[in-house]
């Protein structure tokens, strides 16, 4: 079975790839390199905000709910292999409403019932969806397994783990429960409009490098990038875990 770059381009493009992109290598790898690694932290000056205040405050939560996502770097790069082969907008927004309900229902819930996840844990499940989903834009999986996993369900699950990332964050912050639920929401709320803001950019600059003959050279180099990125999350992860054991 042919994968999307066999489908995409001819065998001399093939031969061509370069493993290049040192900008989007710095991009992506910058904050693992710099100890950035927490994909989840809140700035100190928002910890300690949302320690303080009490009652409902919509619009504070909308900020923190976007700015959280749009330094997300690790929703980001989820988001960019997910819409990394999708070139309708009606698949792209069914796939990004997946995702959306996956992290909103998890995010929601695991505050509301206190449910927790270790953080070095789950974020390294969050490396791995980066990984899965990179190795899945490379046809990795029809080679090695013979068929496709669905991608949809695939999209879903990880949404999933990303809204238990974000739910744990916000346990370990005793948020007040004076209007938890609708600071909750309001978090969310702001959480789509940071995945919108950053899946807006993504698709204004996959739209230029897809008219460039530059982009069946490169596609494949841009996936391994991905999944060195999130392996070293992963690996970070890790050791954090073993560490604080």
């Amino acid at each position: 079975m042919q994968g999307p770059f066999d489908r995409g381009r001819s065998r001399s493009h093939r031969e061509r790839w370069r493993p290049t992109l040192p900008l989007l290598i710095a991009l992506l790898t910058l904050p693992l390199l710099t100890g950035a690694a927490f994909a989840h932290a809140v700035a100190a000056g928002d910890k300690g905000y949302i320690q303080e205040i009490s009652g409902i405050n919509v619009l504070p939560f909308i900020y923190l709910g976007a700015k959280h996502m749009v330094t997300g770097y690790d929703h980001i790069l989820f988001l960019f292999g997910v819409i990394f082969f999708l070139y309708r907008m009606k698949h792209i927004g069914i796939y990004v409403s997946l995702f959306a309900l996956g992290h909103s229902t998890t995010m929601l819930l695991g505050v509301y019932f206190n449910v927790g996840i270790n953080s070095y844990i789950i974020d390294a499940i969050i490396g791995l969806s980066v990984v899965y989903k990179a190795l899945d834009n490379m046809g990795s999986f029809q080679r090695w397994l013979g068929f496709q996993p669905n991608t949809k369900i695939a999209t879903l699950v990880f949404g999933f783990f990303h809204g238990f990332g974000l739910s744990t964050k916000i346990i370990e912050y005793n948020i007040s429960p004076d209007g938890l639920v609708p600071n909750l929401l309001a978090f969310n709320v702001g959480v789509e409009i940071g995945q919108l803001l950053a899946l807006g950019a993504i698709l204004i600059v996959m739209g230029y490098w897809r008219r460039t003959r530059s982009f069946w050279r490169h596609a494949y180099t841009a996936n391994v990038i991905m999944v060195t990125a999130g392996f070293l999350l992963i690996g970070y992860q890790l050791t954090g875990l073993f560490v604080a054991a």
